[in-house]
């Protein structure tokens, strides 16, 4: 309630006009565009000078997000509460502090969750805790670029965020902590890596570094056009208590990959390459997993309509008794992988997505999307999207694992303010029949967000 009420006191803010667009990257907003404009009310807090000059500054905001999850028959009637309903509330203040060159950002959190009824995870709950805490400093790299090397706990968004993402759909974020340099060079960027997930605590001041996880990784971003990009990456993971199936051991698999994403007229693509190779347990990891979205837009049409198709494959493990493994990992994707519902990942699976968006005006979009899903796989079973395995095999032929239906609408209040609701539906194929209960998912989503 304490956060509920923190969000009706910032609700007369949300008028207050801003000149900068706002990330889920909180770090990645530059609020210098204020150094020599009038700033009142709210946009005192996005400026505020330190020295005579404007080179030292600081920044102050925030986020208040409350959303609700209603379910029936969750997981097709299988888990221990398949009709549940529950609140997921969070609250994100942040501090900015520039010094020329250099920089601290820190983020705090207070998440809490309501009413879950099978109990209470990472992705749910973590009381008050910190979320980022880092400091950076910019190298000029002989007038052709800068150098930005940072240390400390973040959150990373990389392309797509179809590998490491910032979780920001659920409650509680990943961060992770380690250290990171990125080079921007002209049209050329590259981040290099060395970190660690944070694991999430139920309770205050518990998140700690994992132990047993570690990413380390190089990804380059080249623009050679005006709305073409081109991202080559190579992607270390490491993990001591690796689980697939029924078997445990170390992993360790590298990951290569190839995007290509952009816009040209009312043309947009972003398509995605991924190769894998490594061992768990002993074993050889040859994994896999194409990803794609092409999208064209109707600007000038009624509604300014937009279609868009995903398609997508990522391997499965072919016989759980061989010598080799080949599920694809996904390792730290973003949440709400195939829409608000998304009861299963991207792993062992062949997905068709197509959808609709149109722009009703007033800030008020509305999405109408459709998604069939189909085992890549005959020997290997399906997984959620943090990578538990949620129905083996069992024995079953069939591919098809269902059908997805959802319809969502969005409303842009204010620069500050949102709100969304949406419906979704997920009716089982023949393998989820096959292997154990097969009921229809319903879910509803509502949730208001105030960002500051």
């Amino acid at each position: 309630m304490r956060i509920l009420a923190l969000l009706g006191a910032l609700l007369p803010l949300a008028a207050q006009a801003q000149e900068v667009a706002q990330t889920n990257l909180r770090y990645d907003e530059d609020w210098s565009v204020l150094r020599d404009a009038t700033r009142d009310g709210w946009r005192e807090a996005k400026f505020i000078p330190l020295s005579k000059d404007g080179s030292a500054y600081l920044t102050l905001g925030g986020e208040a997000r409350a959303r609700f999850e209603g379910f029936g028959n969750n997981l097709w009637g299988d888990p221990a509460a398949p009709d549940d309903g529950y609140l997921w509330l969070r609250v994100l203040p942040h501090v900015d502090l520039h010094a020329g060159s250099a920089r601290v950002f820190v983020q705090g959190i207070a998440g809490y969750a309501r009413g879950v009824g099978a109990g209470r995870g990472p992705t749910d709950e973590t009381g008050i805790d910190l979320l980022q805490g880092f400091a950076d400093v910019r190298v000029p790299l002989g007038g052709v670029g800068k150098l930005t090397l940072r240390g400390g706990r973040e959150l990373v968004a990389l392309g797509s965020e179809r590998l490491v993402g910032t979780r920001y759909g659920p409650n509680i974020p990943q961060a992770f902590d380690g250290a990171r340099a990125i080079a921007d060079i002209g049209p050329v960027r590259v981040d290099a890596f060395h970190l660690r997930p944070v694991a999430i605590g139920a309770g205050d001041f518990d998140d700690r570094t994992s132990k047993t996880r570690r990413l380390d990784g190089i990804y380059t971003t080249i623009a050679p056009t005006k709305g073409v990009g081109i991202d080559a990456y190579w992607l270390g993971y490491e993990n001591e208590a690796a689980r697939f199936a029924d078997r445990t051991g170390r992993e360790w698999r590298d990951t290569f990959g190839l995007r290509l994403f952009g816009q040209h007229g009312d043309l947009g693509w972003n398509w995605e390459a991924m190769l894998q190779r490594g061992h768990f347990g002993g074993q050889p990891i040859r994994a896999w997993s194409l990803a794609t979205e092409t999208a064209w837009s109707f600007r000038a049409a009624p509604l300014k309509l937009r279609l868009r198709l995903r398609a997508n494959i990522a391997s499965g493990d072919r016989d759980a008794t061989d010598d080799r493994l080949g599920t694809f990992n996904a390792l730290f994707p973003k949440g709400k992988y195939f829409g608000e519902l998304s009861p299963i990942g991207p792993r062992n699976i062949v997905n068709i997505h197509p959808s609709v968006d149109f722009d009703l005006g007033k800030g008020i979009t509305v999405e109408l999307v459709a998604a069939r899903f189909w085992r890549e796989s005959r020997g290997d079973g399906i997984y959620d999207i943090p990578g538990n395995l949620i129905r083996p095999a069992g024995g079953s032929d069939a591919r098809h694992i269902g059908d997805q239906i959802e319809i969502s609408a969005g409303w842009q209040a204010s620069t500050l303010l949102s709100f969304s609701a949406s419906l979704s539906a997920f009716r089982p194929g023949a393998f989820i029949r096959d292997t154990g209960p097969a009921r229809t998912i319903h879910m509803v989503g509502a949730e208001a967000m105030l960002k500051l």
